[in-house]
């Protein structure tokens, strides 16, 4: 109702400054149209994956010259569960550390690992804790490094451990 109230007490535009208008928004609209059309073109006939503008040149710069002075291969040891202190059945604890290599460059695989570490040490800790008292005499580091291996490949989804190292493996006998 208010809008109604305002039109009719403003002045009518005369047909000069309508057609102006008119020609403006026209002008805008066609050159809108012919950069749709120019950018659709060139996004079509492009083989390369490289953004055409960046708005960043220097992180695209460093970026190259980061891919290029890493190797393909840029292997690195992932030691982020740190030490496990796990009870075992017999009261005894046994400390462990778990390190593993893994791609530095699979970036998706690291951010993976960071995100499921505390599921990791969870696997580890119920390995060891559930192991019958006859077999914490003597650990089979090679039949524990499969188990775990196995379980810890069955829980990632974005890469695979291949191989295991236990460091720091000692059992702490408890002073009953």
């Amino acid at each position: 109702m208010r809008y109604h109230q305002i039109v009719k007490k403003s002045k009518p535009v005369n047909e000069k400054t309508q057609r102006i208008i008119y020609i403006v928004l026209l002008s805008i609209t066609g050159a809108l149209v012919v950069v749709l059309i120019t950018g659709t073109i060139i996004g079509l006939s492009r083989n390369s994956d490289e953004p055409l503008i960046s708005s960043n040149r220097s992180d695209r710069t460093l970026q190259k010259q980061t891919s290029a002075a890493l190797p393909e291969d840029d292997m690195r040891v992932y030691n982020g569960l740190g030490r496990l202190r796990i009870p075992l059945v017999n009261s005894s604890t046994l400390i462990l550390s778990i390190s593993f290599p893994y791609s530095q460059s699979d970036v998706s695989f690291t951010e993976e690992l960071a995100a499921k570490i505390n599921d990791l040490r969870t696997l580890s800790v119920d390995y060891f804790s559930n192991l019958p008292e006859d077999k914490l005499i003597q650990i089979n580091e090679d039949d524990a490094k499969r188990e775990i291996l196995r379980r810890y490949n069955a829980v990632l989804r974005l890469g695979r451990i291949d191989v295991l190292y236990f460091n720091d493996m000692m059992i702490i006998d408890s002073i009953n």
